[in-house]
């Protein structure tokens, strides 16, 4: 027949090693997309710096305004969702940080918008259980924690007891 070490049958905990394994290989894949993603957008934003420099700079020489164009950095929009990626790797590498300590990170403190952003998201992972708030401090949700499950076999409309009680508070 079949060793139980082999196929789909993981057994003696060899399946949870497997899957912390893979987790660590997944996010060290998405830390390393992040940083590629960041040094993009420094690139896409020196070359619309220069753009710019040159719009002035005919504007200059021929005595004409230059061609109103959007601000540097801001003729995308970031994907949908980018933040919480962010700020969900941001607080996984963190040892506990505070509202300010994250906005400070992501050079977003007196940016009203980008402050905004930051508290939609940290709710958003928080009442999904990526994220927990203790003390004032935002720490990584426990591992394997994401929406609330139903056990097999119950109807749709019952919650898990932990999941009615949420970790977040404002």
């Amino acid at each position: 027949m079949s060793d139980s070490k082999e196929g789909g049958n993981f057994g003696d905990g060899n399946f949870a090693e497997y899957i912390a394994r893979e987790r660590d290989r997944l996010r060290a894949e998405r830390e390393q997309i992040f940083t590629q993603q960041e040094e993009l957008q420094r690139q896409l934003d020196a070359v619309n710096r220069e753009f710019a420099a040159l719009e002035a700079y005919e504007g200059a020489k021929t005595g004409k305004a230059a061609r109103q164009q959007a601000p540097a950095g801001r003729q995308s929009r970031a994907r949908r969702g980018s933040r919480r990626e962010g700020l969900l790797e941001l607080i996984q590498q963190g040892n506990g940080l505070s509202r300010g300590e994250i906005l400070e990170r992501m050079g977003l403190k007196g940016d009203k918008q980008g402050e905004m952003s930051v508290s939609n998201a940290l709710t958003a992972l928080a009442k999904r259980n990526q994220v927990r708030r203790e003390g004032g401090k935002y720490y990584p949700g426990s591992q394997g924690q994401g929406e609330a499950e139903l056990p097999l076999g119950a109807p749709e409309g019952d919650l898990l007891p932990e999941a009615e009680s949420g970790t977040f508070q404002d």
